[in-house]
C-alpha cells in the first residue's frame, strides 16, 4: 500500500450535457488557480512532492550529471548581412544562449545577453532578426515562460536601443524593408477591442516605420476578414520589391499565401494577389533575386500532390498553378523539408541544395537549379539529424548546415560548392565526456498492421545482458519529427544503466503529410496504437519487463502519455506527463486550446466530440483500477497549455486510486513555461523526472555519483 495521503479534493456533481450524452466534469473547480480550493490543493500537491522526493535517491546525482553534459554550451548557424554575421552562442555555465555580432575582423560584441536583462533568468530571447544591411536588428524577449513577447530595436553599431517595447507581440515574425526605417510585423489587436476569451488571437500583419507610435502610426496591410485564430507570416525580397504573406488557420496543415510587387503599389498598401487560397496543403515560396539564374521566377515547396514534399519553379508574375514546372520530384520514401540556392559567380551553374528526412534520419543532395537532375550527395558525419541550409543572402557558393545525433552535440558545418567540400565551421564551446552509447533504429508492427520505426538508445556493453529500465518516448502530432540529437536527458539515462527509446508515432513528419494526417483528428487513435504496439515490442524482445517501463511524454505527448496510463494502465510502471493536454472536452476554452482543432477536432461537432470523448484521459479514469504511479510537471507561466489540465486528471487519478498504488504526484513549477527555460531550471525539472522513473522503474544512481 502507498504511504501517502493525497490532499482533499472536492467532488462536484457538476455533468454538462453534450450531443446527447452526460459527461460529469467533478473538479471543474481546479480550471481556477485562484480558487482557494485550488491554492490549498496545490500547496497539499507540493508537500506531498516533497515527502515523495526524499525517497528518490538518483535525484541529485542526476542533476550533477545534466549540467555535466549541458556543459557543451550551443552555437547555432550565422545569419549573414554583408561581411558581418549574426549568432547566438551558450558558454559553458551560462544560462540562455547570448546573441552576437561578429564583424568582418572577426571582433565579436554582445547584443542581447537574456541575463543581463533579468539576472533571475527568467527572461527569454524568442526571436530576432537584423536589416537587410545589418545595422539594426529587430529583438522578442518574453518574462517568467509566458511567451507574450515584448518587441525593441536596436543599433548593431553601438549596441544601444532605437526602439520599444512594442507589446502584443507574440510569436511575431519579422520582414524589414531595405533602408532599415521600417518593417512588417505582426501584432494582436488592443485588448479593449476584443472580448476578455480572445485577447490571445486577432492578429494583424502590420507596418511600422521606427520612430513613429505603434499604437497610433502602424498601418495595417493584412488580418481584417479572416479567422481570429488564423497566424501570419511575412517576407520581404532583399531587394525589397517583393512581399509574401502566408496565412494559417491555427496549427492546421494548409495555408493561404499572397503575393504583392512593392514596386506597383505602395508598402502601406500593397496590392496583395492571391497564390493559394482555400486549398488543403502547405506551400511556400522564395522569390529568387533579380541577378540569380533563375531572376524571374519562385521556387516553390510544396505537398500539394506530394505528401513527402517537392519543388517547383514557377514565374513570379503569373504564380497560377497551372505555370508550375515540377523541379525537384516527391522522393517516395524521403520527405523533403529543406532547399538552398547556391548561383555564386565561383560556380560553373547555379545548384539547388535539398535536404530531406529519410526515415528520420538526415540527408543532404546537390541538384541542378535549372534541370533538378542531382549532381551529388553531400555527405553528413553520421546518420542523424541536419538542421536548416543557411546561406548569404546575396547568394554565393557556401552553405552552412547544422547536425546533431545522439552521441554528437549539435555544431555547425560549413560546404563550399566551388570546391565541393565540407569542413567544421563551429563545434560547442567545450568538450566534455560523453558516455560510451549505442543506437538501433528498429521497426515494428501497430495494431491495424502499419509499420513503425524507433530508436533505442542503450549502454554499448553486451547486447544480452537482460532487461534494463526503459523510457519510451513519443510525441506523435503537428506535423513534428523525433529526429536523432544530443540529449543530456537521454545519456544521463543509459549512463546509469536504463535505455531509451523514442518512437516515430503517426502524427508526426518522418513519414510525410499523410504520416500526420493519418494521426491527427478521426485518426488520432492511430498515435496511441502506435505507441502501445512500441511497449509491446519492448517487452517482447527482452529490452526491458512491465514493471522496469516508464513512459514520457510532453504537451501533445504528454496527451499522448495521459491516453496511454488511462487506456492500459497494465502496460506501463511509471509516468511522467510535461504540461500536458488532459481534458479534451474543454480544451478548446483554455490557453491556445482552439488554434488546435484542426488537429484533434472539436467538441461542437457531434461526431468529433466522439472522438474526443472516447479518448480525453480526464473522462476516462475508473474508480478501483491500480494506475501507474505518475508525476505531473507543469508551469504556470504556461500560456500554450495551461495546467488546468494536469490538476484535473491528477485528483481525478489520485480519487481513483485511493491510498492504493501509484503514487500520483504534481509538480507545479513557478515563473516558468511551456519552452525555453534557464539551464539550471532544466536541470531541477529533468533530475527530478529522472529521479521519480528511478525510484520506480529500479535504477541505480548515475555514474556521476560515484565520480563525485
Amino acid at each position: 500500500m502507498s504511504p501517502f495521503r493525497y490532499p482533499e479534493a472536492e467532488r462536484l456533481p457538476l455533468v454538462d450535457h453534450l450531443h446527447g450524452r452526460a459527461v460529469p466534469d467533478p473538479y471543474r473547480w481546479l480550471e481556477d488557480p485562484a480558487d482557494p480550493r485550488t491554492v490549498a490543493w496545490e500547496s497539499g500537491q507540493a508537500a506531498l512532492l516533497a515527502q515523495a522526493r526524499r525517497e528518490w535517491k538518483t535525484t541529485e546525482p542526476f542533476a550533477a550529471r545534466l549540467t555535466e553534459l549541458l556543459g557543451t554550451g550551443d552555437v547555432a548557424a550565422p545569419v549573414w548581412r554583408g561581411k558581418r554575421r549574426f549568432v547566438t552562442r551558450r558558454l559553458p555555465g551560462q544560462e540562455h544562449a547570448v546573441l552576437l555580432v561578429v564583424e568582418a575582423d572577426g571582433g565579436e560584441r554582445v547584443l542581447v545577453d537574456p541575463m543581463a536583462l533579468d539576472p533571475s533568468g527568467t527572461t527569454t530571447l524568442d526571436g530576432w532578426l537584423p536589416s537587410k544591411e545589418g545595422d539594426r536588428l529587430v529583438y522578442l524577449v518574453s518574462e517568467a515562460g509566458t511567451e507574450e513577447s515584448v518587441l525593441f530595436v536596436l543599433d548593431v553599431a553601438t549596441g544601444e536601443r532605437i526602439e520599444g517595447p512594442i507589446t502584443r507581440t507574440k510569436y511575431s515574425p519579422v520582414a524589414w524593408l531595405p533602408g532599415g526605417e521600417s518593417y512588417y510585423y505582426v501584432r494582436r489587436l488592443h485588448p479593449d477591442l476584443v472580448p476578455a476569451d480572445e485577447r490571445q488571437y486577432h492578429r494583424r500583419v502590420l507596418l511600422h516605420r521606427i520612430g513613429t507610435d505603434p499604437d497610433a502610426d502602424d498601418v495595417e496591410i493584412f488580418g481584417a476578414g479572416q479567422p481570429m485564430t488564423n497566424y501570419h507570416e511575412v517576407e520581404v525580397t532583399r531587394d525589397g520589391r517583393w512581399l509574401v504573406i502566408s496565412t494559417s488557420s491555427g496549427t492546421a496543415p494548409r495555408n493561404d499565401l499572397y503575393l504583392a510587387d512593392l514596386t506597383a503599389s505602395p508598402a502601406h498598401a500593397p496590392a496583395l494577389v492571391p497564390v493559394q487560397v482555400g486549398l488543403d496543403n502547405l506551400t511556400a515560396l522564395e522569390v529568387c533575386a533579380a541577378d540569380s539564374a533563375l531572376a524571374g521566377s519562385m521556387l516553390v515547396w510544396t505537398d500539394r500532390d506530394a505528401p513527402r514534399g517537392r519543388i517547383c519553379v514557377v514565374p513570379v508574375d503569373d504564380p497560377a498553378y497551372e505555370n508550375w514546372r515540377e523541379l525537384i520530384p516527391e522522393d517516395p520514401e524521403a520527405v523533403l523539408d529543406a532547399h538552398a540556392l547556391l548561383d555564386g559567380p565561383e560556380l560553373d551553374r547555379p545548384l539547388l541544395a535539398v535536404g530531406r528526412i529519410r526515415h528520420a534520419v538526415g540527408e543532404l543532395t546537390l541538384h541542378d537549379a535549372v534541370t533538378g537532375a542531382k549532381v551529388a550527395d553531400v555527405p553528413l558525419p553520421g546518420l542523424g539529424t541536419r538542421t536548416g541550409l543557411s546561406v548569404r543572402p546575396e547568394g554565393g557558393h557556401e552553405l552552412w548546415f547544422g547536425y546533431t545525433d545522439f552521441t554528437t552535440p549539435f555544431e555547425i558545418h560549413r560546404y563550399d560548392a566551388a570546391t565541393g567540400r565540407t569542413s567544421l565551421w563551429e563545434r560547442p564551446p567545450a568538450d566534455v565526456e560523453i558516455p560510451p552509447v549505442r543506437s538501433r533504429h528498429v521497426t515494428y508492427t501497430s495494431k491495424d498492421g502499419t509499420q513503425v520505426r524507433m530508436f533505442l538508445i542503450e549502454g554499448a556493453g553486451p547486447a544480452d545482458d537482460g532487461p534494463k529500465p526503459t523510457i519510451l518516448y513519443g510525441y506523435g502530432g503537428f506535423n513534428i519529427p523525433l529526429t536523432p540529437s544530443y540529449n543530456p536527458r537521454i545519456l544521463a539515462w543509459v549512463e546509469a544503466g536504463g535505455t531509451y527509446a523514442v518512437a516515430n508515432l503517426r502524427g508526426g513528419s518522418e513519414e510525410g503529410e499523410q504520416w500526420h494526417r493519418d494521426g491527427m483528428m478521426e485518426n488520432k487513435q492511430n498515435v496511441y496504437d502506435d505507441f502501445h504496439a512500441a511497449s509491446d515490442w519492448l517487452v517482447d524482445n527482452g529490452v526491458t519487463t512491465r514493471d522496469r517501463l516508464g513512459i514520457y511524454g510532453g504537451s501533445n505527448g504528454g496527451l499522448l502519455v495521459g491516453v496511454a496510463l488511462t487506456q492500459h494502465p497494465e502496460k506501463y510502471a511509471a509516468v511522467v506527463c510535461w504540461a500536458p493536454l488532459l481534458d479534451m472536452i474543454r480544451y478548446e476554452k483554455h490557453g491556445l486550446g482552439v488554434t488546435w482543432n484542426e488537429e484533434y477536432g472539436t467538441v461542437e461537432d457531434p461526431e468529433q466530440f466522439g472522438w474526443l470523448i472516447a479518448y480525453s484521459p480526464y473522462h476516462n479514469v475508473h474508480d478501483g483500477t491500480a494506475y501507474p504511479a505518475t508525476l505531473f510537471t507543469v508551469f504556470d507561466g504556461d500560456s500554450r497549455v495551461d495546467p488546468l489540465h494536469a490538476r484535473k486528471l491528477a485528483a481525478a487519478l489520485q480519487h481513483a486510486a485511493g491510498d492504493g498504488a501509484g503514487p500520483i504526484l504534481y509538480r507545479m513549477e513557478r515563473e516558468a513555461g511551456h519552452a525555453t527555460r534557464a539551464v539550471s531550471r532544466t536541470v531541477e525539472v529533468v533530475a527530478d523526472m529522472w529521479g521519480f522513473l528511478a525510484a520506480r522503474l529500479g535504477l541505480e544512481p548515475p555514474a556521476a555519483a560515484v565520480r563525485s
